[in-house]
């Protein structure tokens, strides 16, 4: 072996060696980033479970604390009842929860299922709060206005017939009874524009907890004295 082949392969050699130890070297720096990199998602992974746990333990404390005012509520519109026997229905038990739906699962930060909860119970509040205190209801909402002569002209009608029924009535009996359903009609009629009071009183209350002013009156005696009147009409042609 010649000198000059002796050094190429010296050279060859040392070249295979720093070849060798650049890579051992790359892959040592891989190995402790990605060691770096897997306890970064560690910390971060039981960082974020921990923020779970807590709020777990949150979302536990404020469900006892919703159904305890829920079953405080709940007696207390039943001690209402009991003393206002006139109201419609029966409160019994306090009905079952209703599980959040899965959509409705989110962070703190989307408080709407809590806000939900919280705009329902402080309803019920204010409606027992003004119960006891015989505080007024408040008007009808604007939107439902032009319906209530359109519930006056309903009941004004069914009425109107009921009375006109009455009064067609009387050629088929005796004197007394007939005397009673002429009586009984023409009163029907004559009241047929306020039948509607009673029932949007009902539906307001129930429906929009308000009550009648002068002006949804007006437009219920309006809307029945308008069918009243032109059932009579339209009879009397």
């Amino acid at each position: 072996m010649s000198a000059d082949e002796y050094r190429r392969q010296l050279a060859a050699l040392a070249e295979a060696t720093a070849l060798r130890d650049a890579e051992l070297l790359a892959t040592e720096r891989a190995y402790h980033d990605g060691a770096a990199t897997a306890t970064a998602e560690l910390v971060r992974a039981e960082a974020m479970a921990a923020a779970a746990e807590r709020r777990a333990g949150a979302l536990t404390i404020s469900v006892a604390e919703v159904d305890r005012e829920s079953a405080r509520i709940w007696r207390a519109l039943r001690g209402l009842h009991r003393r206002r026997p006139g109201w419609a229905g029966r409160v019994g038990e306090p009905p079952e929860p209703v599980l959040p739906q899965s959509a409705d699962l989110g962070y703190p930060d989307q408080a709407g299922p809590d806000a939900q909860a919280q705009a329902l119970l402080d309803r019920a509040v204010r409606r027992i709060v003004r119960a006891r205190r015989g505080a007024p209801r408040p008007s009808p909402p604007r939107r439902v206005l032009p319906l209530l002569p359109v519930v006056g002209a309903a009941a004004g009608a069914f009425t109107a017939l009921f009375a006109i029924g009455l009064l067609t009535l009387c050629g088929w009996f005796g004197y007394t009874t007939a005397r009673v359903l002429w009586v009984a009609g023409w009163s029907a009629f004559f009241l047929a524009p306020f039948t509607g009071l009673p029932v949007a009183a009902a539906l307001l209350h129930r429906l929009f907890d308000s009550r009648l002013d002068v002006g949804a009156i007006g437009l219920l005696v309006l809307g029945g004295m308008a069918s009243a009147s032109g059932i009579s009409m339209a009879l009397a042609h």
